[in-house]
């Protein structure tokens, strides 16, 4: 099942409609039902090139954006994935926005590169991996609950639609790269989640 729930932001003043968005609700089993933003929804530039991942693959890194900060709305975050996308095409020359996934404060999921495509978040993991993003900077505070249960219920899906193993491990993008991502505060947090591998072999 898929449901759409328009949100249209209107000029208080000039009663002109500035931008309307629609979020996309997917049921994606009887009991799971995930807010998921397309590329088109949040106003994505078409990728340069694309990649296919051998699913499913073996492995989640979790990132933070730490700039742009965190976003607590449809209208914020949207806005958030085209600065982030503007800067890993034009000033990094990637063909895409570096990550499959990213989460926002707003309790929706931003498609990214999607499930079957590689990404650009980890370098020697992009072709192994599911990178999933919390938009924010979690150096020293965590992200609201909703954010980080809505990412945990991203990677069941992952699992459950098979793009994820079963027998993934869980990692931060610092295990595989020498970066504070994603941030203290999130890194310890995720080492309490199911399926974390506190060591990796670095490739």
């Amino acid at each position: 099942m898929v449901i759409f729930i328009t949100n249209t932001f209107i000029d208080s003043r000039t009663n002109v409609v500035l931008l309307t968005f629609f979020k996309t609700f997917f049921s994606v089993s009887k009991t799971k039902t995930i807010p998921i933003v397309s590329r088109v929804e949040w106003g994505a530039q078409s990728p340069t090139s694309i990649t296919n991942l051998t699913l499913p693959v073996p492995y989640v890194i979790i990132h933070h954006t730490y700039e742009p900060g965190a976003c607590y709305s449809l209208l914020e975050c949207s806005s958030a994935m085209r600065s982030i996308q503007n800067y890993h095409q034009g000033t990094q020359g990637w063909a895409d926005i570096g990550y499959n996934f990213a989460v926002g404060g707003d309790g929706s999921i931003y498609e990214g590169r999607g499930w079957k495509a590689v990404g650009a978040h980890a370098a020697g993991y992009n072709s192994v991996s599911i990178g999933i993003v919390l938009i924010g900077d979690f150096v020293s505070q965590l992200p609201p609950a909703q954010q980080m249960e809505l990412t945990k219920e991203l990677i069941e899906v992952g699992v459950e639609l098979g793009y994820i193993s079963k027998e993934y491990s869980l990692i931060g993008h610092r295990q595989v790269r020498s970066t504070e991502c994603p941030g203290d505060a999130l890194f310890q947090e995720i080492t309490t989640w199911d399926r974390f591998t506190p060591a990796v072999n670095t490739k």
